[in-house]
């Protein structure tokens, strides 16, 4: 069995040993080994489970990586692949977003698009879909990203299906890491239609990640298989 030491498997992607002994006290990595005077002794294994998590990192993000490596030294392997196929369902939800906010393009106004549609959602309900918190979609409301109208016996905010849209639109820019100010503007052009130029070279833009993030996710799921096989 060739064994490795911390510069080793730092040296490959470029991070410091301190970062592999970090992971491996988080659970990222296998417990290591130690030489009777205390030196950690890193293998094949270790080596390939770094390079999952980094991978993963990538994909699906710090948090959910984490998850994943922590599950499967748990012997939750179940869990593990739970959490990778919700990376998966994110990716697949922005980018059923990015299809609607490219067919919205081509209609006078956002609302047009949508006329006749009767479903609508409480502030609760779109935080659960979007897995936000009520006071973030308040925080959204204020910045005019969104415009719900109000119950006029309860007071209540209701959520219809332009708004849903709008929400879902913003939350893809937001984890893309464009500020609130950009984000209500090119949610006012897609409902009002007006200035898409700008709108159609930003969806480009947003569709070059997603490609990026997709290939990602593939990679990410080679190397964990790469782990499980080792």
């Amino acid at each position: 069995m060739t064994t490795l030491r911390p510069s080793h498997l730092a040296r490959e992607h470029g991070i410091s040993t301190q970062a592999v002994r970090n992971y491996e006290r988080d659970g990222f990595l296998p417990p290591a080994e130690r030489t009777p005077s205390g030196y950690r002794i890193y293998t094949e294994h270790h080596a390939a489970a770094l390079r999952a998590y980094l991978a993963l990192v990538a994909a699906t993000g710090h948090e959910s990586a984490g998850r994943i490596m922590t599950a499967l030294h748990a012997g939750d392997v179940d869990l593990a692949l739970a959490v990778l196929a919700d990376g998966h369902t994110r990716f697949l939800r922005d980018r059923d977003t990015l299809d609607q906010v490219r067919r919205a393009i081509g209609h006078l106004t956002a609302r047009s698009e949508h006329q006749g549609s009767s479903g609508v959602r409480s502030i609760g309900e779109l935080a659960h879909r979007l897995r936000l918190s009520p006071a973030t979609l308040r925080t959204w409301e204020r910045a005019g990203i969104l415009v719900p109208v109000r119950d006029r016996a309860t007071g209540h905010r209701i959520f219809r299906a332009a708004d849903v849209r709008d929400a879902e639109l913003a939350h893809l820019l937001r984890r893309g890491g464009y500020p609130l100010r950009h984000i209500a503007t090119v949610v006012d052009q897609v409902r009002t239609a007006g200035g898409t130029g700008e709108l159609a070279a930003a969806l480009d833009g947003w569709q070059r990640a997603l490609t990026a993030r997709g290939r990602a996710l593939l990679r990410a799921a080679a190397r964990l298989d790469a782990y499980l096989e080792g």
